[in-house]
């Protein structure tokens, strides 16, 4: 464990901090929290990072519970893993999710951590983590679809001093460039992040010259403890005690042919506290699909959905931890075996989302929402320009897909969207203006959204047109099951992909596959998932089903789905739709399902090839 350096040991005093000096204290620290991005954001290089907002930042107290922050890291796991001193100048780096007990969750994410010192006393951290485009290993942008361990996955960089007292270790950062396929985009990031977490403790310091330390560190302690106490009401009120909630989702295989994995996740309420439970999950994927997360990060997604849904106005910290006790199983999907490869661990993440949803709802219909765009899909291209000025030179494009949210119970879900609501598209012109690439499309999917009374959003079709010969790789999920819909409410569409070629013939690839040879004017159709619908479609509001035929986001075939009778001008035929309805509503036996996951799982497995021209993975097997 870390061995903190002090010049100054004596203990931060207690003092009642008013309500102004609270709520001052409060906002500065949450534009200092939006200050490290638009730092980073403006000296990153890498499109990911640059573009599309892929990092997260924190502030901490002086124990490391993140006060301010954007999910995704755990400081006091990194402490608790770190062997050595660190004192006042020190900047902290790695990208060993094994070596900081999960405070990251794979290799291209790079961690910076550093302590903020005031009068000689650690008052707070400052860290954030992004994502490096590349960090080298077997394929370029680091992510190989049929990883086995993480010494396929790039340079793994064990928790270190990048800065000692303030002196940058330039021989270590070297070696570390040195083994990365944009040494440039790194450094311009990493310069970035350090200056970003500089940023913060500058801010803080502020504060504490201004109200003093004592002052500071009581005022974080009155944040973390509202948040506790928040929480505390919040759990009493949305889970029956001693009543066991458990729901069941699926990531549908592991890239190497293998699948789907079953991710269950089991809460119950005793007194005060909950229990998140993780057994029962599928054992540890042979490729690189497995999240590997600690406890602390299982209690910071579930407090982020409970308090975004119930009260998003409350500024959600680390204080409720206390309240929330977690199982997670060795050797599991969730906690895999080191040397287990974690690339690819993005559809986890997001399935986390899907299991509270399905979980939360099943008490309380107001927190339920349909199964949404459950992932960060990933697309990647690269190569060398065949001829110009630029013959010979290095290309190399990662980037972000977006797709359906679910129906929700205050609105339909958005078109076309991120899963993380910080996240931004690259713009098509700085595509086309940076890569040998143009974007033939980048459209909404028709009928894709779920049906609802709320509608699921739709999926999105960005078509790439290659002008250059290489390669491209895919991360994605959702080919095979659905997006499921809730309280009668339908599944949205899966996904695919595929390849035009020059040629006029057509490739259907895999949602996880790497070093796929592409040649000039080869065009890939990116097609995402769309949003689960919430509630019945019967009930949707004929007026609104035929504004959205002529917006084109439902076809007057799909209209049918709402018992809407119309044509593709989305002219209503409006004793058609009464009838059609009466018909719909007669012909059903009992109510509407809670959860619409579409054929069970054993139809959707017979007909894989089928449907989706993808053979059906094959049930894994422990390892």
């Amino acid at each position: 464990m870390a061995e903190l350096l002090q010049t100054n040991t004596e203990d931060f005093g207690t003092v009642e901090v008013d309500v102004i000096t609270l709520d001052l204290i409060e906002n500065g620290l949450r534009s200092a929290r939006y200050e490290m991005d638009e730092v980073l954001f403006r000296t990153a290089l890498s499109p990911g990072i640059r573009e599309q907002h892929d990092e997260f930042p924190l502030i901490g107290d002086p124990e490391g519970k993140m006060v301010v922050g954007q999910f995704g890291l755990s400081i006091p796991d990194f402490l608790a893993n770190f062997e050595g001193t660190i004192e006042e100048g020190d900047v902290l780096l790695t990208s060993d999710p094994y070596s900081c007990g999960a405070a990251i969750s794979h290799a291209n994410d790079w961690l910076v951590v550093m302590p903020i010192y005031f009068e000689g006393r650690i008052v707070g951290w400052a860290s954030q983590f992004g994502h490096m485009s590349d960090v080298g290993g077997k394929t370029p942008a680091s992510m190989p679809t049929d990883a086995r361990t993480i010494f396929e996955e790039g340079v793994v960089i064990p928790p270190f001093k990048l800065y000692k007292k303030g002196v940058l270790d330039e021989d270590a950062l070297r070696i570390i460039l040195n083994q990365v396929r944009k040494p440039d985009w790194n450094r311009a990031d990493l310069n970035g992040i350090v200056a970003a977490c500089r940023t913060a403790s500058r801010r803080v310091q502020e504060m504490c010259t201004r109200f003093g330390a004592d002052t500071y560190t009581s005022a974080l302690d009155a944040l973390l403890d509202r948040n506790y106490r928040a929480m505390k009401t919040l759990l009493a009120l949305v889970f029956e005690e001693g009543k066991p909630l458990s729901f069941t989702d699926y990531i549908d295989d592991d890239g190497r042919g293998n699948g789907p994995f079953e991710l269950v996740m089991t809460i119950t309420r005793t007194g005060d506290k909950v229990l998140i439970d993780l057994d029962g999950s599928s054992p540890q994927a042979e490729g690189p699909i497995n999240y590997y997360i600690n406890e602390n990060l299982i209690r910071m997604f579930f407090g982020i959905y409970m308090i975004t849904v119930a009260d998003p106005q409350i500024l959600w910290n680390d204080g409720y931890y206390p309240l929330v006790d977690v199982n997670i199983p060795e050797e599991s999907f969730w906690k895999p075996k080191y040397p287990a490869a974690l690339n690819g661990r993005n559809h986890g993440i997001g399935r986390l989302f899907d299991l509270f949803g399905g979980l939360l709802g099943q008490s309380n219909p107001d927190l339920l929402n349909g199964a949404g765009f459950s992932s960060s899909p990933h697309f990647m291209y690269s190569g060398n320009y065949s001829d110009g000025e630029r013959k010979g030179e290095w290309f190399q494009l990662y980037s972000i897909g977006f797709g359906g949210i679910p129906g929700r119970p205050v609105g339909d879900g958005p078109d076309g969207h991120s899963l993380w609501p910080s996240f931004v598209n690259i713009p098509c012109e700085y595509l086309e203006s940076y890569y040998p690439l143009r974007i033939d499309r980048w459209e909404t999917v028709t009928d894709t959204g779920g049906a609802g009374l709320h509608r699921g959003g739709n999926g999105v079709d960005v078509t790439y047109r290659f002008l250059e010969p290489g390669t491209i790789a895919i991360h994605d999920d959702r080919w095979l099951t659905y997006p499921w819909g809730v309280l009668g409410g339908e599944p949205g569409a899966r996904g695919t992909k595929w390849i035009e070629r020059a040629d006029g013939t057509t490739e259907v690839l895999p949602s996880k596959v790497h070093d796929v040879d592409v040649h000039r004017d080869d065009v890939l159709h990116f097609v995402t998932w769309g949003g689960g619908g919430w509630g019945d479609p019967l009930e949707r509001e004929v007026d609104l089903v035929t504004l959205e035929v002529k917006r084109g986001l439902i076809s007057a075939e799909g209209a049918r789905r709402y018992g809407v009778v119309c044509d593709e001008a989305g002219a209503v035929d409006h004793e058609a739709t009464d009838a059609l309805r009466e018909q719909v509503r007669s012909g059903r036996s009992g109510e509407r399902p809670l959860f619409d996951k579409g054929p069970d799982l054993e139809t959707i497995l017979a007909n894989a090839l089928e449907e989706t021209g993808l053979p059906a993975p094959t049930a894994p097997k422990p390892l």
